[in-house]
């Protein structure tokens, strides 16, 4: 997956493994052997915009942290792809969607990491499908939109399956190891991934915002009983007019830590007195994250 970087692209190599997604309608056979899908990527091109100095803001959200626990922090990429496949989509037609958009991941440099699944429940805009990668840096995710490979994988599997995209691209830090930054190991074959999408009221991008995303990285990051990983950041993907403002993803260890962490008092609490006065609009969506297979790529 990662090319840019060989000493990267060597350890990846040995970490790689190939998931095995559930489907609702039973397995497929993909061109890389049988597997299970219950999920869709896909993007389009990306104009990259900054918001005066918000993100650096957010960014002391992860140094204070960082600080308090003496462990380093490295900078990445996260990209988000919310999809809307159509009603009449087929099991076959899923089938050769899926297979393409996640095994492009083998075909192009640059993706980190990559989780992708079919939403578990209904939101208010109809997305059905969500996919998270992660990129180094801005440079390997703008390559990425531009890629001839994944461009024809749009064209020939993804819009004709599709009527809607949504992206939304932020910087953000996790911790400085191997395994977090390429989200390998034991804890992240499985677990549940949470996506919440904000948009700010413009008179907020300031202090307010700090508080209300620092309030929310620091309970996530308090709770490593429930939450493997948090990354938060401000959308700097110009496309679909900044719907949101904002991008969050946290991977839960499993459906009932996410059900408690979002029904926690304190999570209620900061969402009600911090988010909610400064927040115009919120997209929440989760998909469930499969145990990976045991042998190596």
């Amino acid at each position: 997956m990662l090319i840019q970087a060989p000493g990267w692209s060597s350890v990846l190599a040995r970490l790689s493994f190939f998931p095995n997604h559930r489907r609702r309608r039973g397995p497929v056979l993909s061109r890389f052997g049988s597997f299970n899908v219950r999920g869709a990527i896909g993007v389009a091109g990306a104009y990259f915009v900054r918001r005066k100095d918000s993100r650096a803001r957010i960014s002391a959200c992860g140094d204070s942290q960082s600080n308090a626990d003496g462990q380093r922090k490295r900078d990445v990429v996260e990209h988000i792809c919310l999809l809307k496949a159509k009603d009449n989509l087929t099991d076959e037609e899923e089938k050769d969607m899926l297979d393409y958009l996640y095994t492009s991941q083998y075909r192009m440099g640059g993706i980190v990491a990559i989780s992708l699944g079919r939403i578990d429940d209904d939101n208010p805009e109809r997305y059905t499908h969500a996919v998270f990668m992660r990129f180094q840096r801005k440079g390997d995710l703008l390559k990425f939109y531009e890629n001839p490979f994944y461009l024809g994988v749009l064209q020939k599997h993804v819009m004709p399956y599709c009527h809607e995209l949504l992206n939304v691209d932020y910087e953000s830090e996790v911790e400085d190891d191997i395994l977090s930054i390429f989200r390998k190991g034991e804890e992240f074959n499985y677990g549940e991934e949470f996506v919440l999408l904000v948009e700010l009221k413009d008179d907020a991008l300031g202090e307010l915002a700090e508080d209300a995303m620092c309030s929310l990285h620091r309970i996530a990051t308090e709770s490593p009983s429930l939450i493997v990983q948090v990354s938060q950041g401000l959308n700097f993907n110009s496309t679909s007019n900044m719907k949101y403002t904002h991008g969050v993803v946290i991977r839960f260890r499993s459906i009932e830590a996410f059900k408690i962490f979002v029904g926690s008092t304190e999570y209620k609490h900061i969402w009600s007195s911090k988010f909610q006065p400064i927040t115009r609009k919120t997209l929440s969506i989760h998909f469930s994250i499969d145990p990976v297979g045991t042998e190596l790529m």
